[in-house]
């Protein structure tokens, strides 16, 4: 799969310049493969970027601005929702590409519900949790310690202090 970026190279905007080189700065430090397509150079690309972007996603003049974003044939979206996912932590799911291994990157809802309801129902070491017990990390579990053992230490009031 290759993710097809849509560009201008020789747009006036600059705000346009911004938002392809965003998109591509971003793509290459994640080491994802891409082909930048040039509308300006290239009528067939151009026309080809207008007709497949979605009627719902076009602006009101009907002309769609660079940067486009496309998984082979699959629209994936503009430089507002391509900012959108990359501010979610979600650029993968975005570019409909699998996450690479390791990474941390959001899973599809559906995906995210079934690993809720599988971990409600056990612990990290696949034991059952009880409730009200919740899985922390181990510097969370030892300040969750201190504060419970200081709420069941007694308190001592100033007048208990002076009488000492």
């Amino acid at each position: 799969m290759v993710i097809k970026v849509f560009l201008a190279s020789s747009s006036g905007s600059t705000a346009i310049k911004k938002k392809q080189q965003d998109v591509l700065g971003f793509l290459e430090a994640l080491k994802v493969d891409y082909a930048p397509l040039d509308i300006a150079c290239n009528e067939d690309n151009r026309m080809w970027m207008r007709e497949n972007v979605p009627v719902e996603k076009k602006p009101t003049n009907g002309i769609p601005l660079p940067p486009q974003i496309f998984n082979e044939e699959s629209y994936c979206g503009d430089y507002e929702t391509f900012f959108d996912a990359k501010e979610d932590n979600a650029v993968y799911a975005f570019l409909g590409l699998p996450p690479p291994p390791g990474s941390k990157a959001p899973v599809k809802q559906e995906e995210a519900q079934e690993e809720v309801e599988d971990d409600e129902a056990k612990g990290e070491d696949d034991q059952p949790v009880s409730e009200g017990e919740e899985d922390l990390g181990s510097e969370e579990e030892e300040e969750l310690r201190q504060l419970e053992e200081e709420e069941e230490a007694p308190e001592v009031t100033e007048q208990e202090e002076e009488d000492e």
